[in-house]
């Protein structure tokens, strides 16, 4: 007698429940309607937010269109702190004066923010609350993906529990860590920075205005990055033994480390919410795709933070993988398998590509600490701010206004 379980089968798996999967069932859902019968594998129950999450992203014009054309920024709008200006600096922590070096009007050219601050908790709410009703989409968790095999008509999901996930494409969300990228057999180019992110949240007692901060700081950039009701996500990388001497400190050292690099520029701060802090790294896949399998979101590139672009480029890919889906869907062909998927792949590797090295170049360039080449990118920095040319370009190539966008980040129906 067979011991084997009954797959359960489904159009499309996901596995991952954040942003990026989030977001790309609520385009397949609107995209296909409820015919299509989709699975999303988490490792957490079905929740609108994670706990305590401190983080806030910078959600740039090319993603804010994204939502928009979701239905989800409505639910957004309220909490989205505009970018009225970004100001970037390079200098030592003990310089007492800091320069700017280079600063940019947050504007796209027909006038609007070229980003909004966002609370994690917000985005997640507003994107789980837009699909969590929708009867054809399941929810598997909490859950754990333990192996993937893929076939020549479906691929197969055994989760940790002995359950099977038959689908005839899966789609892994499931974060720079990938366990299902590594069973596909996707090798990736990995390098640790011998960094750690630290995330908080402060109040500030006189107005930020929407003024972004950028600080290049020799252990790595320290970013004041403004939210609703006066206050600021800070966005904070460096070296790993110093940020576990911060992390250990108390909340009035901690507040003191602050205000070093803030360096009283909007008056005193309190904490707004708890600290928390992970390893940097970057993670670069060879592959997007296999037969039956495509890659979304950190699973399809880890990026430094340096620019807040990570969930922005998720949103590209889910944008992008909808749409090649969906037209596939459209023409009666298999959605798992044939050329769409490698469509999706040209379209978003050089992109992925592209922005991974240019923020570990900037992370590398400015992590010099060297007085003579500290004054030469102060030098570069203060020239590019005199070349208004440039500086539209690299605002719009920031707010992913530029390439071939897909149709929901050009805010058209798929």
């Amino acid at each position: 007698m067979n011991g084997r379980k009954t797959a359960q089968k489904f159009d499309i798996a996901v596995a991952g429940g954040s942003f990026a999967g989030l977001a790309f069932v609520r385009g397949l859902v609107q995209a296909l309607g409820p015919d299509l019968r989709i699975a999303i594998i988490d490792r957490a129950a079905p929740r609108s937010a994670v706990p305590n999450d401190t983080r806030a992203f910078a959600i740039w014009a090319g993603a804010k269109a994204v939502l928009q054309s979701l239905g989800v920024w409505e639910a957004i709008a309220s909490e989205a702190q505009p970018m009225t200006s970004i100001e970037i600096s390079d200098s030592a922590l003990s310089d007492g004066i800091r320069p700017t070096r280079l600063t940019y009007d947050a504007l796209t050219d027909e006038g609007e923010p070229a980003a909004y601050m966002v609370p994690a908790a917000v985005l997640s709410a507003a994107l789980f609350n837009s699909i969590k009703d929708e009867p054809s989409v399941t929810w598997i968790a909490p859950a754990e993906a333990e192996s993937l095999t893929l076939g020549e008509h479906a691929a197969e999901v055994a989760l940790r529990d002995g359950s099977l996930i038959s689908a005839s494409l899966v789609v892994a969300a499931d974060g720079k860590t990938s366990k299902l990228r590594d069973a596909a057999g996707i090798k990736t180019l990995r390098r640790s920075y011998d960094q750690t992110g630290i995330v908080t949240t402060v109040k500030f007692s006189e107005p930020h205005n929407g003024v972004a901060i950028q600080h290049f700081l020799p252990g790595g950039p320290f970013a004041i990055l403004p939210l609703k009701g006066n206050r600021a996500c800070i966005t904070w990388s460096a070296a790993r033994e110093e940020a576990a001497r911060v992390m250990a400190l108390d909340d009035d050292g901690f507040l003191a480390e602050l205000d070093l690099r803030i360096g009283g520029r909007f008056g005193s701060i309190a904490l707004d919410g708890p600290r928390q802090s992970w390893p940097l790294d970057i993670v670069i896949p060879r592959e997007l795709v296999a037969s039956r399998f495509a890659l979304i979101g950190d699973a399809a590139h880890g990026v430094h933070p340096i620019a807040g672009q990570g969930v922005n480029l998720a949103f590209r890919d889910a944008a992008a993988l909808i749409e090649v889906i969906a037209d596939a869907a459209r023409l009666g062909l298999d959605i798992g398998a044939g050329p769409h998927l490698e469509i999706y792949q040209r379209w978003r590797r050089f992109d992925s590509l592209m922005s991974a090295s240019v923020y570990d170049g900037l992370n590398r360039v400015f992590g010099v600490d060297d007085i003579v080449i500290r004054a030469g990118r102060g030098a570069a920095l203060g020239a590019l701010d005199h070349v208004a040319s440039v500086k539209k370009l690299i605002l719009a190539e920031a707010a992913g206004l530029t390439g071939e966008l897909p149709k929901l980040a050009r805010g058209q129906p798929v």
